[in-house]
């Protein structure tokens, strides 16, 4: 049993949302299980956690939930634990030569808090300024997935979308604002259904007031 002292921790930080690192604290060893082996192990520990709470199992709507949520959890929602499953990015010649902002707005994402596992339901929205190389659109939104599919925090997620297009453009000049709804807010604890939370990074020529003022007001266009 926990005591007193260790469970206000806890809950403090639970409900303070707080976040320990910018990298999604990981085992070393947290590959070695394949992922029908990974499947199978959740699928009999969440039958037992619905055994707990008393659901009868039995019942043709219940019987087969542990092995539905095995899946979910390994081959979507958590999908982005595996470093296999990050987007292939190809990045091709500006031969364009365009070097003003290039905006992608409005991405939707679902993700999960990682201290309560409910759903973080929002919008990303990024810019990058070509140094020669860019990317297509899409495989934007595919990194904005690809982080957002493992347990988070939105301060975390926000970084890490930076950090990767920064290192596969090769530029600093990348910014990322997120906002976002938290279930853990809305349907537990302080039950705040109106609230958002919005989360920014802005690396290179983004400092620049003017430049990130341009970016923003990108943001506001209907």
């Amino acid at each position: 049993m926990r005591n007193g002292e260790e469970i206000g921790i806890i809950d403090q930080i639970g409900n303070e949302h707080v976040g320990t690192s910018h990298d999604t604290p990981m085992r070393q060893d947290a590959f070695e299980l394949n992922d029908d082996t990974k499947v199978a192990l959740i699928e009999e520990r969440f039958r037992e956690i619905m055994e707990i709470l008393g659901l009868d199992l039995t019942d043709d709507s219940l019987r087969g939930t542990p092995y539905r949520v095995a899946k979910m959890y390994v081959n979507e929602i958590f999908s982005g634990l595996n470093p296999k499953n990050r987007p292939d990015i190809r990045l091709f010649d500006n031969k364009y030569k365009y070097d003003e902002m290039l905006v992608e707005k409005d991405i939707s994402f679902y993700s999960n808090c990682e201290h309560h596992f409910v759903p973080i339901v929002g919008k990303a929205h990024v810019a990058y300024i070509s140094n020669g190389k860019v990317i297509g659109l899409s495989k934007i939104n595919r990194i904005v997935q690809y982080y957002a599919k493992r347990p988070q925090v939105q301060e975390r997620l926000t970084v890490q979308i930076a950090n990767d297009l920064k290192t596969t453009l090769g530029t600093e000049d990348v910014a990322v604002v997120i906002n976002a709804q938290h279930l853990c807010v809305s349907m537990r604890g302080i039950e705040d259904i109106t609230s958002a939370t919005v989360t920014s990074h802005y690396g290179g020529k983004f400092k620049d007031k003017a430049v990130k003022d341009e970016f923003l007001k990108y943001l506001e266009l209907k």
